[in-house]
């Protein structure tokens, strides 16, 4: 991404993903010992998750935003050999040099454009037999969102990859693993107050395209997309995907 999180104020809001990660977390069955990458971590919220069920375990937690993982060590400051954060792009192989029992990733695939060589990344860390457990925005994810930007804005830049099971499957084939199981899960996010889905949208949807925009540009795209959006809610679509990487 050509943008940069705003970190602290994501922090402080409620958020679908939590639920997003107990659901990614419960699909790998750890049974303590494990170590673990959290690929895209964020803020670490599904970081702290999934070392409460990693006791024995250690967790490499990676991200690519310098803003996302400051926040991460401060939400994690006392985990020492358990936690190791790595600051990486998933686009990229990643610099875990020895091989792991297990990959997660919440609601980070979707920000990037080639998941083929992603899996092939997740993989290459991955020990023969290793699960991999994703959630992320899927076909027809938040499509409400994206026809009201599209009313206002016109053409609209690429920034998400919101990818079908029978793709998905296809990549992660290709990238050598197994057991795939790829669907499609619709998981509405309501919001009572208009303060409230304000906020979410500002810092949680929209933040790439208003990068491009000044200031008061940005609170009146804001405004408009939150005013013509049929109900106070974002519609999501969550890709969810359970895979073993061959042995």
């Amino acid at each position: 991404m050509a943008w940069e999180w705003d970190a602290e104020t994501y922090d402080t809001l409620a958020l679908p993903h939590e639920l997003w990660g107990r659901r990614t977390v419960a699909r790998l069955a750890l049974t303590g010992g494990e170590t673990v990458v959290d690929a895209g971590c964020g803020t670490g919220r599904d970081t702290a998750a999934l070392l409460d069920a990693l006791p024995r375990g250690r967790v490499f937690a990676v991200d690519a935003s310098a803003s996302m993982l400051e926040r991460l060590r401060a939400r994690l400051p006392d985990v020492g050999e358990h936690l190791t954060v790595v600051a990486a792009d998933l686009r990229d192989p990643l610099p875990i040099t020895e091989p792991v029992d297990a990959v997660m990733s919440v609601a980070a695939l979707h920000w990037i454009d080639d998941h083929r060589r992603v899996f092939g990344n997740l993989a290459a860390v991955l020990r023969p037999g290793g699960r991999l457990s994703v959630d992320c925005g899927g076909q027809g994810n938040i499509a409400t969102v994206e026809a009201v930007l599209r009313q206002i804005l016109g053409d609209l830049p690429d920034v998400w990859t919101f990818a079908g099971p029978a793709a998905t499957r296809e990549h992660l084939e290709a990238a050598g693993f197994v057991d795939v199981d790829a669907r499609l899960r619709p998981d509405r996010a309501y919001f009572a107050e208009p303060a409230a889905l304000h906020d979410y949208l500002e810092t949680v949807v929209l933040g790439a395209h208003l990068a491009r925009l000044g200031p008061d540009e940005r609170a009146a795209l804001v405004h408009e997309v939150a005013r013509r959006l049929p109900e106070p809610a974002v519609d999501y679509v969550r890709l969810e995907v359970s895979a073993r990487r061959a042995g």
